[in-house]
């Protein structure tokens, strides 16, 4: 989901990263992400309607960073990332930097498709169905070319 500007106002936990690519592919994506001190290896599936196989594993991050230095796709996701509760369900908030400053979305995990959840009063529009938000995606047609 995109944010409307200036809608979220409240302390948020923040955690600093970026993301990037090992694989780009229409079927799978496979990406190294940091967060912090923290470093996941990632395996994404096919999106079919706003749900796809994901697996995410914690590797050393010294491992990461000779990924990042001598594998990974260029230029680099860089957000930081905000986690807010609310209801019974935690949304990450992602405000990206770099060739995607001044993109902010918030997605919301779920155990299915059809799960009830609350919507934050600062949401704006749905865009889980539109390639253009997706990382990968973001990587190669970056948010500030959107606005050419």
């Amino acid at each position: 989901m995109h944010l409307q500007p200036g809608a979220l106002e409240q302390e948020l936990k923040r955690i600093a990263g970026c993301v990037t690519y090992l694989s780009i592919v229409k079927e799978r994506v496979v990406r190294i992400r940091l967060a912090g001190s923290d470093a996941f290896l990632t395996v994404k599936g096919i999106t079919r309607g706003r749900s796809r196989l994901e697996f995410e594993y914690a590797i050393p991050s010294a491992d990461a960073a000779q990924m990042l230095d001598e594998l990974c796709e260029r230029p680099l996701i860089e957000k930081t990332r905000f986690k807010e509760k609310v209801g019974q369900h935690t949304w990450e908030i992602d405000v990206f930097q770099g060739d995607n400053a001044g993109l902010t979305l918030a997605e919301v995990e779920l155990d299915n498709e059809s799960e009830k959840f609350e919507m934050p009063t600062w949401l704006g529009d749905e865009v889980s169905a539109d390639p253009r938000y997706f990382n990968n995606n973001l990587s190669k047609t970056p948010f500030k070319l959107w606005r050419a």
